[in-house]
């Protein structure tokens, strides 16, 4: 963690939801005139889309069918903790762009699915955003989740997660039910072992609960709707944190343990303004009185 030069992390699957976070950080910083960087976690796999699919056939040759971007063999776990700390001690460090699709990769003249060269974060930002799969892993090794100031879990229920990944994969990016359940099943021991337990190293985790039937998400037709889902918010740290001026603020909201507040799922980005702009504010308030003690 850094005082002069903060960080804040969101971290979740594939599917869960961390894409709509990024957006309310980004309506913050730019309401409170915060100059930010951020940096996507896919940014730091290990192999582009042409290099991971001939991994991939590869590894399914030799029976392997747990080959996913999940784990560690498949992502640059060292260097994205070099990132973190070095951002932390010096508030810049060294990135690159995964670029998605061809409106992403035209401005570099490159192919979508490619990475952009390294090169060093801008000097004077305020405070860096990540968003990814990894930002709370820890092993034997390295330890990701000690860096961020402010670290988020976006963990919708399994189901839920699976809907929303299913949902986006076959009309966003024209694949069939199958090769999505067979991406899931893949990515299952690492999901196991590098995603779920980053959760209890985060400082919030946001949950959404859907209140309608969605036992078999296989066949959902629709993801569904905010107003159709609760959102548990649970904190590492309840202290400071004032949860009556939230029950006061966020109808239909209640708690459900002492460090746990329940919002309609309609709720959820208002609850995160209301919850994390004092969080912003305080970071702003240490940066300043570290940087006029220097």
């Amino acid at each position: 963690m850094s005082e002069r030069h903060p960080i804040i992390a969101i971290t979740g699957s594939s599917g869960a939801g961390t894409t709509s976070v990024t957006r309310t950080f980004e309506n913050i910083f730019r309401r409170e005139k915060i100059e930010s960087v951020t940096v996507e976690g896919d940014s730091f796999h290990r192999y582009d889309r042409n290099e991971m699919k001939l991994k991939l056939a590869a590894a399914e040759k030799t029976g392997d069918m747990t080959f996913s971007h999940f784990g560690p063999d498949n992502n640059l776990f060292v260097e994205l903790e070099t990132m973190f700390r070095t951002y932390g001690e010096t508030g810049t460090a060294k990135r690159r762009k995964y670029l998605h699709d061809r409106e992403e990769a035209a401005p570099y003249q490159q192919e979508p699915g490619t990475f952009t060269e390294w090169e060093d974060i801008p000097p004077e930002t305020d405070l860096l955003f990540y968003e990814g799969l990894h930002g709370g892993v820890v092993s034997d090794t390295i330890n990701i989740a000690k860096h961020p100031d402010l670290l988020i879990g976006v963990v919708p229920v399994i189901n839920l997660e699976w809907i929303q990944k299913l949902w986006r994969d076959k009309s966003k990016r024209g694949y069939s039910t199958e090769a999505v359940t067979d991406t899931i099943l893949r990515r299952m021991p690492d999901y196991v072992n590098y995603i779920c337990p980053q959760f209890s190293h985060t400082h919030v985790n946001f949950q959404r609960v859907p209140c309608v039937d969605t036992s078999n998400p296989f066949i959902a037709r629709e993801i569904p709707a905010p107003d159709e889902s609760l959102v548990v918010i649970r904190f590492a740290n309840p202290k400071g944190i004032d949860f009556q001026y939230l029950l006061n603020m966020v109808a239909d909201s209640f708690m459900s343990r002492a460090n746990t507040i329940v919002v309609p799922g309609g709720k959820m980005e208002l609850a995160m303004q209301l919850i994390f702009t004092p969080f912003i504010w305080r970071m702003m308030e240490r940066k300043k009185r570290a940087l006029g003690s220097l």
